[in-house]
């Protein structure tokens, strides 16, 4: 519900808004202007009376004193038979300069407030205000939940660039456009006469002095009301007896007597007509111009959002599969709640509700983040399937619903189901199914069946699933899924080099050129994106659709796409990878893994890994150009055979990128483990644990198992564990 509020009055108000924005932004310069154009302020303790005697010294034939909420002070008089105007400096009321509005002005203030239209346009701007409040709300909600909860509403985002731009610029823009909307509707409803009427200018006296020529400095009201005050000050007519001073104050507003001084009426303001006042002041920018030029700023991050926004709305459209016969969430007897990192997750949803369909049930399909247990009217069962990234966390698109799982005050009445989606080569397999079925079984949700797993998008798990899910609703169900592959990339081989041929265990380096990719291809998330040291490259082998992942050693700023590969036992994807040669390509794409890389700030760094796993870790260290203190320990076969990054690693030494490196070779003459050498260097090991330092462990899970039961017994004199440390973000491990 929240993300169709976001997403139709975004893509409808579209074009508006970015006309209303940009319109807005260009006028909140003007103030921002005026203050600098301003003569020196002399207002303080400066009487009404004052200013109009030193003004009608400069200008006799002076009719009006105006004064806007940006203390500009403009003279209205003639010079013979022709009107004109000037800015005043106050100090000694001769003007300035010319008081005329540009006309670009004019023209962008009649655009921003009523479009060139009238009323009309007015009624379409407040519509376009209107719009503006709800996407900032719902936006905020929306940020919220990706980033899972509000305290962690700035946290670091991953996924595609034109989805983090446009979170981005939303989270330092919202404050100024909540604002910008909420007082562009009061002004519009105050220009509609919809809030409370106040008094009005009091009723003009029926009876004056009849006299004529006071000056102003006689004037006790005058005398009596500061410039700061001032809003404007009117002067009767020349020769008209009948006439009277008008003063507006930012109190109210009266008429004075031009022959003896009195004050004849006066009507105070009401709340909400200085409520008003202050309301537009402040979106005008012309009472505080230093938030006019924030409202300003934050104004011209619409039309990014809104292209932005367009691009991702039409990105989700094309990974997400058409669904025919989707029914609404209030009628549909099966809820189908998904959530996918990459889009695959998706292609299985898709396969499950046309069988569904094709049963004769009512399937609602959508995203998790759309989980609404009260729109389930109808619904009979709830499945939910459920891919895992990274280390079990959630997919970008759900990272908040185990929050708002955990928040309900009860448990829904309808059964639940759920299917994991992972690799069993990582980990944490399903971790994030896993966690969904485990909360819901602390929160007392009955399950339709037990939790189950398709591992490296097996159509055969998938369809022994789909049989038992049809057993339990009491319908026959054959899941016939065939996966697609994810869009890739072509990269070309520029260079290898070779190892581990003595040991018979043919391993290389592989590096392959950067493609070029243009802005648009960026905004759509085309091509290759961003990706740093730790990521993982999905790389398709020729004759299947299942990708295989390998760290990458190199980030962009590298200018270049590096991969660390073993020739595995019977492994198509190692087999194809080894046989390339320079200036043949591959299939890729791009996995993020943000949490697979060193923290943020200045503490040490202890990078462990074995084999193949030395690759990202090799990439850490080639990034680390500020010198932070890295210290490698690197277990492998030979030193003549397997030492991967070796002229590398003495070269990042000397440049001050690698504080240590600790070897550790199991075929040497000294053999030994990586766990050996972590024992020999217990005391220092304990040291820069207990100075700050962050563990990252990458290689195979045995190794991984070791390493970790190794610093289990070196860091138990200080109290520690790994899992303290993991708990903390201190010991984060990248196992294959």
């Amino acid at each position: 519900m929240i993300r169709t509020l976001h997403r139709w009055p975004g893509l409808i108000a579209a074009l508006l808004l970015t006309v209303i924005a940009l319109s807005g932004a260009l006028l909140s310069a003007y103030p921002a202007l005026d203050a600098v154009q301003a003569p020196p302020a002399a207002e303080a303790g400066l009487s009404t009376a004052e200013l109009a005697t030193r003004i009608l010294g400069r200008y006799p034939s002076t009719e009006q004193i105006r004064r806007a909420p940006s203390g500009r002070i403009t003279a209205y008089y003639y010079e013979g038979d022709t009107p004109a105007a000037a800015t005043i400096d106050p100090a000694t009321g001769a003007g300035v300069r010319a008081a005329d509005t540009p006309a670009v002005q004019r023209w962008l203030t009649r655009l921003h407030r009523a479009l060139l239209l009238g009323d009309g346009g007015r009624i379409a701007v407040a519509g376009g205000a209107g719009a503006m409040l709800i996407l900032s709300l719902s936006g905020l909600v929306l940020v919220a939940r990706r980033v899972g909860g509000w305290r962690r509403f700035f946290a670091p985002l991953r996924g595609r660039l034109a989805g983090r731009l446009h979170v981005e610029i939303a989270r330092l823009a919202v404050a100024g456009l909540l604002f910008s909307s909420v007082t562009a509707l009061w002004m519009a409803a105050s220009t509609f006469a919809l809030l409370p009427e106040g008094p009005g200018a009091p009723r003009f006296p029926d009876v004056v002095s009849g006299q004529t020529g006071l000056a102003p400095a006689a004037i006790a009201t005058l005398r009596d009301t500061p410039v700061a005050d001032l809003v404007s000050l009117t002067f009767p007519l020349p020769g008209d007896a009948s006439d009277a001073f008008t003063l507006k104050t930012r109190l109210g507003e009266g008429y004075l007597d031009q022959g003896n001084g009195t004050l004849l009426a006066w009507s105070d303001l009401s709340l909400t007509d200085r409520l008003t006042e202050t309301i537009y002041a402040l979106h005008t920018g012309q009472g505080l111009v230093v938030l006019g030029l924030l409202l300003g700023l934050s104004a011209l991050g619409v039309p990014v959002m809104a292209g932005t926004g367009l691009v991702v709305w039409l990105a989700a459209r094309r990974g997400r599969p058409r669904l025919r016969h989707n029914a609404g969430a209030a009628q549909a007897d099966t809820v189908l709640l998904v959530a996918s990192e990459g889009g695959s997750t998706w292609g299985f949803a898709a396969t499950l509700h046309a069988a569904l369909t094709a049963a004769g049930g009512v399937v609602h399909s959508a995203p998790l983040a759309s989980f609404a247990p009260a729109r389930y009217a109808k619904a009979k069962r709830i499945l939910i399937l459920a891919a895992t990234y990274g280390d079990g966390a959630a997919p970008a698109s759900a990272k908040g619903f185990l929050g708002r799982l955990a928040a309900l005050d009860r448990a829904p009445q309808v059964p639940l189901a759920v299917l994991g989606f992972g690799d069993r080569s990582f980990p944490a397999f399903c971790g994030f199914a896993t966690a969904i079925a485990r909360l819901a079984a602390e929160k007392g949700w009955s399950a339709l069946m037990p939790m189950d797993t398709v591992d490296r998008q097996s159509p055969q798990d998938f369809a022994r699933w789909g049989r038992a899910l049809g057993a339990t609703m009491g319908v026959p169900l054959e899941l016939n899924h065939q996966p697609t592959a994810p869009r890739a990339v072509a990269l070309t081989l520029i260079s290898r080099r070779d190892y581990g041929a003595e040991m018979q265990a043919p391993t290389a380096i592989l590096r392959f050129a950067l493609p070029a990719r243009s802005l648009w291809q960026r905004l759509r998330g085309a091509g290759l994106p961003h990706f740093a040291a730790g990521d993982l490259l999905g790389v398709l082998p020729e004759g299947s659709a299942l990708p295989r992942f390998y760290s990458l050693a190199s980030g962009c700023r590298d200018g270049f796409v590096e991969i660390c590969v073993r020739k595995q036992a019977g492994g198509l994807c190692s087999g194809q990878l080894l046989d390339l040669q320079p200036g043949q390509t591959i299939a890729a794409f791009l996995r993020r893994n943000p949490e697979f890389r060193p923290g943020p700030g200045h503490a040490p760094v202890i990078l462990i890994g074995a084999g193949t796993g030395v690759g990202p870790l090799a990439g850490f260290v080639r990034a680390n150009r500020a010198g932070r203190a890295m210290h490698l320990y690197f277990g492998t076969r030979h030193p003549d055979s397997d030492f991967l990054y070796a002229e590398e690693f003495a070269q990042w030494q000397a440049e001050g990128r690698l504080a240590s490196l600790t070897t550790a070779f199991s075929r040497g003459a000294r053999p030994r483990h990586v766990q050996d050498a972590l024992r020999a260097d217990a005391l220092r090991l304990m040291a820069l644990v207990a100075s700050g330092a962050q563990i990252l462990v990458c290689g195979g899970r045995e190794m991984a198992a070791g390493v970790s039961a190794t610093l289990a017994e070196i860091l138990a004199p200080a109290g520690l564990t790994p899992a303290d440390l993991k708990a903390g973000g201190r010991y984060v491990e990248d196992v294959y």
